[in-house]
């Protein structure tokens, strides 16, 4: 079962190359102007500004997580990038790209 083809959040996967290896249906839909699931087999490192792309090597030459909020057209998202493991060794990156509201609760539990 592929549960995140359908998840709500965008969820986008690369190899160690910054090669794009896998999206979802949200993904899709929110690279479609640079190519949708075309972007499959497409280089991060091509469609990323200096900066960009050198947070991005940063992220694989380290294995960092990366997680902070932007806003664009009207909509707050959440990115949270993180490395991904089969048996213990690093893979690649995955992103999560979710949509959150403006305001919301926050919660301090002990």
């Amino acid at each position: 079962m592929d549960w995140t083809k359908e998840f709500s959040a965008a969820v986008t996967v690369c190899d160690n190359e910054g090669i794009i290896t896998d999206m979802n249906n949200k993904s899709a839909a929110t690279f479609e102007k640079d190519g949708g699931f075309g972007l499959i087999g497409k280089s991060l490192f091509e469609c990323h500004n200096k900066n960009s792309a050198d947070q991005i090597r940063d992220l694989l030459d380290h294995q960092k997580t990366n997680v902070y909020t932007i806003e664009k057209n009207g909509v707050k998202k959440l990115i949270y990038q993180a490395p991904w493991y089969d048996n213990g060794e690093m893979k690649g990156l995955v992103e999560l790209s979710l949509e959150i509201p403006f305001e919301m609760p926050h919660f301090i539990r002990d």
